[in-house]
């Protein structure tokens, strides 16, 4: 097997980073999706992730050319007909079944196979049936995705299943840069020693994720984190109430990432910035703007009370 390159050694990209680790600590959280240029890391960190995943979990990837019998499974007619027996073949979905499902260039999906994907994750299920005869099983994965926006949209279907959602780009500074390169060129000269060097930052980033895991269940979200998190999506225009649960998931899991049993302010507005940008209502040919500062005017109590609902852009036309 390659090694991969250690998730502790990737060089900047924090959002990127801490949306895979709450993940990680909350697979409820439902995935995450990465959008940005080349050579920004995003498959690398997807595949870095599998190497701090407890409890046997893995990163299952879904080629963007696969069939559908490869995605759902296959049938044996043969073995139907002549012996009686239902016998299954199993896809990627019954392989990603209780582990991360990964999609490089998941904008390119073929839409049927878009089609299994959100029945599956809508269900928990997968249904494979041909000819009269049928197999069920479970399908319950944390979907995660990378894009490049340049190549094209996804379907708003499947982009509200989604959790978390970052955009990344390039990094600018200098040493930063020289950072990344430095790093990259000792691994590809040898990745095992490279790994070595790495395993104890590996080691604590899986110990934290494992104590955090341990304590999710006893953070408690107290009215008034919940009530920022509602008031935070009627003044950014998100669409529909899954941006609120997730919110408020997400919140949680930040505050057991760090340690606390108790959702604060911050952790409500550090996980508005992970969840709310791929919910916004969008304008034809705009891209949607989250204004962070007033999100944390809302925090800090210095934004007006909305009197209407809403600010103008979340009053415009909305569909049902």
């Amino acid at each position: 097997m390659p090694t991969n390159y250690p998730f502790a050694a990737i060089v900047g990209q924090e959002p990127m980073k801490t949306a895979l680790l709450l993940n990680a600590v909350s697979p409820t959280l439902s995935g995450v999706l990465i959008q940005g240029e080349k050579g920004t890391a995003k498959t690398t960190a997807v595949r870095s992730l599998a190497e701090l995943l407890p409890g046997g979990r893995k990163v299952v990837e879904l080629p963007v050319s696969a069939t559908e019998d490869r995605v759902v499974g296959t049938l044996d007619f043969e073995a139907a007909l002549h012996e009686g027996e239902k016998r299954f073949e199993p896809g990627i979905l019954a392989e990603a079944d209780g582990n991360i499902l990964y999609i490089d260039e998941v904008n390119l999906l073929e839409d049927h196979i878009v089609d299994v994907l959100l029945d599956a994750a809508a269900t928990g299920v997968n249904t494979v049936e041909r000819e009269g005869i049928s197999h069920t099983h479970p399908a319950r994965f944390v979907l995660v995705g990378t894009m490049n926006p340049e190549e094209g949209d996804l379907r708003p279907q499947i982009l509200d299943r989604f959790g978390l959602s970052v955009k990344i780009e390039s990094e600018t500074d200098p040493a930063v840069r020289a950072e990344i390169v430095r790093r990259r060129l000792r691994f590809e000269q040898d990745p095992e020693a490279f790994a070595a060097e790495w395993e104890p930052e590996q080691q604590k980033l899986r110990e934290q994720i494992v104590r955090s895991r341990e304590l999710l269940p006893q953070v408690q979200l107290g009215e008034e984190a919940l009530d920022l998190a509602v008031r935070i999506c009627i003044e950014t225009g998100t669409e529909g109430h899954r941006a609120d649960i997730t919110l408020c998931k997400a919140a949680e899991a930040l505050a057991a990432w760090n340690g606390r049993t108790e959702v604060d302010k911050q952790d409500v507005v550090d996980a508005a910035a992970l969840c709310l940008y791929h919910r916004m209502r969008r304008k034809p040919f705009e891209e949607p703007v989250l204004d962070m500062d007033k999100i944390r005017a809302l925090a800090d109590g210095s934004a007006d009370d909305p009197k209407d609902g809403g600010n103008d852009d979340a009053g415009d036309d909305q569909s049902h």
